[in-house]
């Protein structure tokens, strides 16, 4: 399986309130989420999810999952950050995004809330997968603000679901066929709030490998300003034992 993940603190921010996971021999899965809350509480949050996200995973050893699993294990992870903040004042308000990818043979399945991002690049042509669940994405939407007017826009970091803010969540899911020379990439906002689509498809196409496309994805966003943390999941999605 080729896979690179980087997680990267960025420029200012005192800390990186990302957590990912990486595909891996017997689990494969590829999730990054992006935690919010004050007190370290997002660290907590993201770091959470993954954790519950990705135990679930690990049991399933590689065998295939129906949509209404892929939703179980978010909302597993939804109750069990909902839960850990009703019981702690210092992490009251802590949540995080959660964007999976699990692999099996033929197919993926996808699971997303918030505004962290998944695209597929097949053919040379860069699909994304998932719809941010933020404000300024329904503003685009709704055709009141543009795409680039939606980067600098003041609340651009305003998401409207999240793990861990109620007890329940909608999650996004479904599952799709995959096919030999396709390439996955997760993200965290801190990088598609630098890199344009277009931007990302042309990188991603460089005859290079994983490592040095995932390494110019951070080096850019880094250069652009870096005011977020930046975590990204590239993989081809290969299944192996």
């Amino acid at each position: 399986m080729g896979v690179y993940v980087v997680s990267d603190r960025g420029n200012l921010r005192p800390n990186n309130e990302d957590s990912v996971f990486a595909p891996a021999a017997g689990t494969p899965l590829a999730l990054v989420c992006d935690g919010m809350g004050g007190h370290k509480a997002g660290e907590v949050a993201s770091a959470m999810a993954v954790e519950t996200i990705s135990k679930l995973a690990q049991r399933r050893g590689g065998r295939e999952i129906s949509v209404k699993a892929a939703t179980a294990w978010v909302k597993r992870a939804n109750r069990a950050l909902y839960d850990a903040a009703q019981a702690d004042e210092a992490r009251r308000g802590m949540g995080t995004t959660a964007t999976m990818l699990y692999f099996s043979e033929t197919s993926a399945m996808l699971a997303h809330v918030g505004d962290s991002r998944a695209y597929r690049l097949r053919g040379g042509e860069l699909a994304r997968l998932t719809q941010d669940h933020s404000l300024v994405a329904e503003l685009v939407r709704m055709g009141e603000i543009t795409e680039e007017q939606a980067r600098e826009h003041p609340y651009r970091n305003v998401i409207t679901r999240a793990l861990g803010s109620d007890p329940d969540i909608e999650v996004d899911a479904r599952d799709f066929d995959r096919l030999p020379g396709d390439l996955y990439l997760l993200c965290s906002d801190g990088l598609t709030g630098y890199l344009h689509d277009e931007e990302l498809r042309a990188i991603l196409l460089e005859e290079s490998s994983l490592e040095e496309k995932g390494q110019k994805l951070l080096r850019i966003a880094l250069e652009r300003g870096g005011r977020d943390n930046i975590s990204l999941v590239l993989t081809d999605g290969e299944v192996s034992a």
